[in-house]
């Protein structure tokens, strides 16, 4: 069941859900704002478009652009140029939160870790005390 919230954009009441994170009013002119977006990526020769060519094309905010790529909204497998940053190191990506080479980086880091405090643990279990 939804929470009771004030609209992030217009600061009407209005009944905050899984799906709707903002007032019926302004989910409308979001949904108007995802059609254009759409129809605008959709055609072939704007499918290379980067991210501000389709904010100036079509007036949505990147903001906006990004969240619908975020919550799986928009599709954008083929488009190569549109993403949004990995929030460790920035560059573009279509999925998750963190690149290839940074999630590699930090499961390497844990590992390494591990292995230390391992190594430290059974460094403990050979030493005697007397």
């Amino acid at each position: 069941m939804g929470e009771l919230s004030n609209c992030p954009k217009c600061n009407t009441l209005f009944v905050k859900t899984e799906i709707h994170d903002v007032c019926r009013e302004c989910y409308k002119e979001e949904d108007a704002k995802f059609q254009k977006v759409y129809e605008f990526i959709r055609k072939r020769e704007n499918r290379t478009a980067t991210m501000p060519e389709v904010e100036q094309a079509t007036g949505v905010e990147q903001d906006l652009i990004m969240k619908w790529i975020k919550i799986g909204k928009l599709k954008v497998a083929s488009m190569p140029n549109i993403g949004y940053k990995c929030e460790r190191c920035g560059s573009l990506i279509k999925t998750g939160k963190l690149c290839e080479p940074c999630k590699k980086g930090i499961t390497n880091e844990l590992t390494s870790l591990k292995k230390e405090e391992e190594r430290q643990l059974a460094q403990k279990r050979a030493t005697y005390f007397s």
